[in-house]
């Protein structure tokens, strides 16, 4: 049976916030925060939190979430879902849901489902949103990206584009690091050499547009919470206290 699985990479390490699937707000560890707004998905079958370390594996447990261990190894999370889909020959829909964004909207994840499964041309989905502070738009941290009139991504880049050689004559889009994949997009992506465009931004979404495949987006209303810093972190506190 074809199954849609919302896989969920959780690391231990981060530069910026060491041990950050952990951290407690209002007692409960923010990855437990994503699994329950993984949860009210409603075009998802099964939530796997991928990881390599035994306290996340423990603590998903511990709440009742379905957690498998993986390979230390793996250089980024789209390398540990694989080894998690090769497990699962039923997994058809893969959502790679960061960990760290405990603010995900459930039909957000739904767009990006219903893209893989309604668009015979999509390989990969995901979701971007309109910038208007300039501050956003030329800040590198925030990737950007252009489109084609029927939604395909044309680039990602973390400079602003398209240069406004005109004014106003379109929106500028933030990217949203929420991706969906059909299950040979995946193991496509997985086993495809790093590509030029990849390695000059550090975005490995450019290797799938370097290698053809299409790229569907939506456009959302939401501002992110993604969770990188102290920063970030009190931020979230402060909005669901």
């Amino acid at each position: 049976m074809t199954k849609t699985a919302i896989i969920i990479p959780a690391r231990y390490g981060s530069s910026r916030l060491e041990g950050k699937p952990l951290i407690e707000v209002k007692g409960k560890p923010i990855i437990q925060w994503v699994y329950e707004k993984a949860q009210l998905a409603k075009l998802a079958d099964m939530i796997i939190v991928a990881t390599d370390d035994k306290r996340i594996y423990d603590a998903v447990k511990s709440f009742g979430g379905e957690v498998e261990m993986t390979s230390t190894n793996h250089k980024c999370g789209s390398d540990r879902i694989r080894e998690v889909i090769d497990r699962h020959p039923e997994i058809s829909y893969i959502v790679n849901l960061q960990g760290d964004e405990p603010m995900i909207k459930p039909e957000a994840v739904d767009k990006v489902i219903e893209n893989l499964k309604t668009d015979n041309k999509t390989d990969i989905s995901t979701l971007i949103r309109i910038l208007t502070d300039e501050e956003e738009i030329n800040n590198p941290n925030l990737v950007k990206c252009v489109t084609d009139i029927y939604g395909y991504a044309l680039y990602f880049s973390r400079s602003k584009i398209p240069f406004e050689r005109n004014l106003c004559a379109g929106n500028f889009y933030g990217h949203l690091g929420i991706y969906g994949y059909k299950r040979e997009a995946l193991i496509k992506m997985t086993e495809l050499e790093q590509t030029p465009l990849e390695k000059t931004e550090s975005l490995e979404q450019l290797r799938a547009l370097e290698n053809g495949m299409k790229i569907k987006t939506s456009v959302v209303d939401f501002v992110p919470v993604g969770i990188d810093t102290l920063e970030d972190l009190n931020r979230f506190k402060n909005l669901v206290s």
